[in-house]
């Protein structure tokens, strides 16, 4: 594969390409992957779900723009929507420089936390479908 991807261990990810971080409060906190990013190229805005949301797993709760694209948020998991995070209103360009970190998008309270992780793939697990996606 000529293009590497950041994927860290310990988090949970979905076909669509977000990504899911258990809290130590119990509460996940969710983004969207390095590959998505870099699929996007430079993300000029994001449009934020909103607090107090109820959600179920996969629905769409938010959207990316690019220069190229816009692409739909999905929900790794059922449950509530308890913070978002505004510093990508004014710098979008977070979830390029930071997927992981600084550009994660929203704090969830789960629902029905075991049983959507088991939907939920593992680090090597998404490692592996990204690189089915080139071949």
């Amino acid at each position: 594969m000529s293009e590497e991807y950041e994927v860290p261990e310990g988090l949970y990810y979905t076909e669509e390409h977000e990504w899911l971080k258990v809290l130590d409060d119990g509460n996940v906190l969710m983004g969207i992957t390095d590959y998505a990013q870099k699929q996007l190229h430079e993300i000029v805005y994001v449009e934020l779900p909103e607090v107090g949301k109820d959600v179920e797993r996969m629905d769409a709760i938010g959207t990316v723009e690019s220069v190229k694209a816009v692409s739909d948020v999905y929900s790794p998991i059922s449950g509530t929507i308890v913070e978002v995070n505004e510093a990508l209103l004014d710098s979008p360009e977070l979830l390029n420089e930071d997927p992981y970190g600084e550009g994660w998008i929203a704090k969830m309270k789960p629902r029905n936390l075991d049983a959507d992780l088991k939907e939920l793939m593992t680090a090597e697990e998404y490692k592996k479908h990204i690189e089915a996606l080139h071949h």
